[in-house]
């Protein structure tokens, strides 16, 4: 796989998630970082992109602190968390997909005697991806999509008489989607500077009593499907930035590959010296 071709980063937290995005890579291959975190790496056809895909388990913290480990050793150009949600508002349906113009950390803030008063967080979408979701959504047939904004609390949310569901109500009551991972890849995207980074999310159930159900009726995998197709649909309209396939910048390593020998070289790509390297042959092969 040609090692200059821009990539992108898909990251995930469930395996339904996970499949339903590998469905879509072409010619994919497994990458293990020396700390043991593993992607996938493949070709999204009919696109410039190649495409690296993590599956980092639940909870925002875990999410942030993968998502940086990745963005360092992979050094994608756009980074997309792609899954499922819970939906907030009556008009989103189950298999409905959200794409998120802004994700709120719901659960920082202040306890005092006159009750809670809270201190969110907030990331805004790439303006980028933001525009290419617009753009695909008009485009793409079967998905009803939304661009709102997606609230992210480490809380998994079963009931919607709840006295947090009454708390993400009143303070975040433009949100349309709740789920767990979306704010730590955010804050990691925010970190690393100038990466295009936006949460896609399908709704599997309501964030409401009816959750177990809707969920035996194999609503996680609709709604898993439905966000991978709407995600493909935005890298078809996301370009490369001029000047971002330089391979020297995008350092890969497989899964069996160390330094390359060949001829009369070594290949030390991905190293870091302080001085001069001199090397000799003694012609043997």
């Amino acid at each position: 796989m040609p090692e200059t071709s821009p990539t992108v980063i898909i990251l995930t937290a469930l395996p339904v998630e996970y499949d339903a995005v590998r469905a879509h890579l072409k010619d994919a291959e497994e990458l293990v970082h020396d700390d043991g975190t593993r992607v996938e790496r493949g070709r999204l056809a009919e696109t410039d992109w190649t495409v690296a895909i993590a599956e980092l388990g639940e909870g925002a913290v875990n999410a942030a602190a993968l998502t940086m480990r990745i963005v360092s050793w992979i050094r994608p150009e756009a980074l997309l968390f792609v899954g499922i949600a819970g939906g907030l508002k009556d008009d989103v349906e189950i298999g409905d997909v959200v794409v998120g113009t802004k994700v709120y950390a719901v659960q920082g803030g202040k306890q005092t005697r006159t009750g809670f008063h809270a201190r969110p967080e907030v990331w805004h979408g790439s303006h980028r991806l933001v525009q290419a979701a617009r753009s695909a959504l008009r485009d793409l047939e079967g998905v009803r999509g939304h661009r709102k904004p997606i609230a992210c609390g480490d809380v998994v949310l079963a009931d919607d008489r709840s006295a947090f569901a009454e708390h993400i109500r009143r303070t975040y009551n433009d949100a349309y989607a709740i789920e767990m991972e979306g704010s730590g890849a955010a804050h990691a995207a925010h970190l690393s500077g100038q990466l295009d980074a936006l949460v896609i999310r399908g709704i599997s159930d309501r964030a409401n009593a009816g959750k177990r159900k809707a969920d035996a009726s194999g609503s996680q995998r609709l709604a898993a499907a439905q966000a991978a197709s709407v995600t493909v649909a935005v890298l078809h309209k996301h370009r490369p930035r001029e000047g971002s396939a330089d391979s020297e910048e995008r350092p890969h390593r497989r899964r069996d590959e160390g330094a390359t020998y060949g001829g009369d070289h070594i290949d030390f790509r991905g190293g870091t010296f302080y001085g001069p390297v001199t090397g000799k042959s003694d012609g043997r092969r």
